[in-house]
């Protein structure tokens, strides 16, 4: 676990919680809510990441990721701002340069979808940027991106939240 110097320069990376099946959802999938399992999650949240200083909450516009932080959001009265950038399908690149530009200022938590979390983290090896956890993240799980003078200097991964 991170120390608490580490928690004061770092970037939360969530993947959204739980949501329904997406085979079985009948909506446009940006539209797809978090099920019972991801509201708990969710609310885990607030609890699993109290610790760690956040000014800001910057989400995929999917609703699921949207619901993720809302919990979080509620707690700390910070708004929760969408950007495309965390968009699922959006290529590692554009993600990357928004957690840049976040980490010069630090404490935020970004919610975006599995295969950005995926694309971001590749790149991110491939800088040979150490990190601490497997290259997939669980639904609901947090990736703790350690920031060193505004870049990144390594990450460590947190599991979700019990269900």
């Amino acid at each position: 676990m991170p120390t608490l110097e580490t928690r004061a320069h770092s970037l939360l990376f969530i993947r959204h919680a739980k949501a329904g099946d997406r085979s079985r959802w009948q909506g446009t999938d940006d539209l797809r809510p978090l099920d019972h399992a991801g509201r708990r999650q969710a609310n885990g949240l607030v609890t699993q990441l109290a610790e760690f200083p956040v000014d800001r909450l910057v989400t995929s516009p999917s609703l699921r990721c949207v619901q993720t932080l809302v919990p979080l959001a509620a707690a700390r009265r910070i708004a929760i701002e969408p950007v495309d950038a965390l968009l699922e399908g959006v290529a590692a690149e554009f993600a990357l340069a928004l957690i840049d530009r976040l980490a010069l200022a630090g404490g935020a938590a970004l919610c975006t979808h599995g295969d950005v979390i995926e694309a971001v983290l590749a790149e991110l090896r491939t800088r040979h940027i150490p990190l601490d956890g497997p290259s997939a993240a669980k639904k609901g799980s947090t990736w703790i991106l350690e920031l060193d003078r505004g870049e990144i200097a390594g990450g460590q991964y947190m599991a979700p939240p019990e269900d």
